[in-house]
């Protein structure tokens, strides 16, 4: 019996609380015996006076009382507490039981109570040693009843009470055994559980992939650190609960989710673990801080040199889990268990890595022949433009030779501007430029974009209402805004005020300024692509100014990037708009 009781002279809580309800018995039986004893059938069976007889009982609910006192405020001393409690109760029922004239009284049930309680607090050793002291009391007082009234049932009645005694302690006793080897089995499996689980808390924590997880209603359950990192922002731990669906830069995620959904639904055979996917988000500012969460990063040292991820590529593995293989539910209650476990890969680094590389062979490239190239272009459209005017004088009448000459200048200037974009990101923002207001700059610009393309100036409205001081190279700034003015004018639809520049500065100090057109939003696909070098949709288009504006924006300290947002005048039920939104968040005078 050694192996439930290791260490039973310090026992677990489990023990103590036993105690305690050892306790809390011994004070009801102590009250039963006062309700007893004022019973006017019961003053004839006591031998010595019933007002002793309540005395007993009164000392034995004071020590009860204080039992259970003593176990509350001084939780040591197992062994101590319980020997002292067993041996009061011994001696309390016994004198009780002499005082009722023995077997007569009936109160020979009541040894069973400290029996039971030694056999299930305590090793089979020591049940069974009180019970042999119990039985030998019975017996000798039984043997001296039988002597002075001559009566030998009442031996063979204590006998009886002792055997019963031993057979029940033992089955108790083995049974308190079975629950504490159970109860210490339940423990060391709790604690093996618990290790384990706060082991894949770390792990879970600490691993480079993000795991996020989804309920059956497409509810955010559960995120760790390195999946709010891969989402830059979007989505965090506070944010437990919220629909996915319901944060614009996060579609594209939910989109491919439903779609994964729906296959799983329609194709019974496929494996849903197979479901690879990628998509694109942005990381936007952390609204907490006004500064850049996914961009810059401020230290003692001024602002770091390495470039940011604006838009990060992850690549998406779901896997649905549900549990109603375990249980047997309902269709609903099914249903209500199924979760989606996304594991993300940030795969931004090794496509940045290509990029770089792609962009390095590129450079040395153009940058070794760009200066080069520019002397024979000129050369060609300096014959262009004498032989245009020998065609004039020569040939006056032919339509043919004049348009292909036009060709000839139409793509020489097209040549002559690629290589401009390109020796463009080259130079430098300048360090020296002083704060000045940025809306007066984004009128001259747009007043200067206006007359060189003969375009209407009520095209473009402008909003002056809210305005602050910025320090961004003024030549950069007129050629970020050029730029990003063309592709709306190739894109809104031609009314007066179809294309709208407003600054804003959000609630948490947030500065940006906003270029918006009416033309449709451009899709997530050609958003994920947008400012990458060479990348273009357009036929004439050279797929360098969306990157050339960007580069341009982060070597003046701010951010270019293209948002879905939804304006405030039109009210929150208002479907999101695509627009440029330029920031000078935390970099202004």
């Amino acid at each position: 019996m050694q192996a439930p009781f290791p260490g039973f002279s310090d026992p677990s809580p489990s023990f103590w609380r036993s105690l305690q309800t050892f306790n809390i018995s011994r004070i009801i039986i102590a009250a039963c015996l006062l309700l007893l004893l004022n019973l006017r059938s019961t003053k004839d069976i006591w031998v010595f006076s019933q007002l002793f007889a309540k005395d007993i009982c009164f000392a034995y609910l004071f020590f009860s009382i204080g039992f259970a006192l003593l176990r509350f405020f001084h939780q040591r001393h197992f062994v101590a507490q319980l020997l002292l409690q067993i041996i009061v109760d011994l001696l309390v029922i016994s004198l009780l039981y002499l005082g009722s004239g023995g077997g007569r009284g009936g109160l020979s049930i009541l040894f069973m109570f400290p029996l039971a309680g030694v056999a299930i607090l305590s090793p089979l050793i020591w049940a069974f040693f009180f019970c042999s002291i119990v039985s030998l009391f019975l017996l000798v007082e039984g043997v001296y009843r039988a002597l002075e009234l001559n009566d030998g049932n009442l031996v063979s009645q204590a006998g009886l009470f002792g055997a019963s005694y031993f057979a029940v302690i033992y089955v108790v006793s083995r049974l308190a055994s079975n629950l504490i080897r159970q109860e210490q089995l339940a423990t060391q499996r709790g604690n093996e559980l618990a290790m384990q689980q706060a082991i894949n808390r770390l792990v879970i924590a600490d691993m480079g992939d993000g795991i996020l997880v989804l309920d059956h209603s497409g509810r955010v359950f559960e995120i760790n650190p390195a999946a709010e990192r891969m989402l830059g922002g979007n989505l965090t731990k506070e944010m437990l609960g919220i629909k996915l669906a319901n944060i614009v830069a996060l579609r594209p995620m939910a989109e491919t989710l439903a779609d994964m959904r729906q296959r799983s639904i329609s194709e019974l055979g496929r494996n849903p673990e197979d479901d690879i996917s990628f998509v694109s988000i942005p990381c936007y500012l952390d609204e907490g801080r006004g500064g850049l969460k996914s961009g810059f990063e401020v230290s003692s040292f001024g602002l770091r040199a390495e470039r940011p991820h604006f838009v990060t590529h992850l690549k998406l593995r779901f896997i649905l889990v549900e549990d109603s293989h375990l249980l047997p539910l309902s269709t609903q209650q099914a249903l209500d268990r199924r979760y989606t476990i996304v594991f993300m890969q940030d795969v931004s680094d090794i496509e940045n890595q290509a990029q770089q590389l792609k962009l390095a062979s590129m450079g040395r490239l153009t940058a070794s022949i760009a200066h080069e190239v520019r002397n024979p272009l000129s050369s060609i459209s300096y014959a262009a433009s004498l032989l245009n005017e020998d065609l004039s004088q020569l040939l006056p009448e032919n339509p043919q030779a004049r348009r292909l000459l036009r060709i000839v200048d139409d793509n020489v200037a097209r040549l002559n501007q690629l290589i401009e974009d390109i020796l463009k990101l080259s130079r430098k923002a300048r360090t020296d430029v002083e704060a000045y207001p940025l809306m007066r700059v984004v009128r001259e610009c747009v007043q200067d974009f206006c007359e060189t393309r003969s375009i209407d100036p009520e095209l473009i409205l402008i909003s002056e209402e809210v305005d602050f001081q910025v320090s961004f190279d003024p030549g950069h700034l007129f050629e970020v805004l050029t730029n990003l003015l063309s592709n709306a004018v190739r894109y809104a639809s031609g009314q007066p005020g179809s294309i709208r520049l407003h600054a804003m500065t959000s609630a948490n100090g947030r500065q940006e300024l906003h270029i918006q057109d009416d033309g449709p939003a451009i899709s997530y696909d050609v958003r994920a692509h947008l400012f990458e070098p060479f990348y273009t949709t357009s036929r004439m288009g050279t797929g360098l100014g969306l990157y050339m504006a960007r580069e341009l924006c982060l070597n003046n300290r701010s951010l270019l990037d293209y948002e879905y947002r939804v304006d405030d005048s039109l009210g929150e039920a208002a479907e999101p708009s695509g627009r440029f939104v330029i920031n000078f968040s935390g970099l202004s005078v």
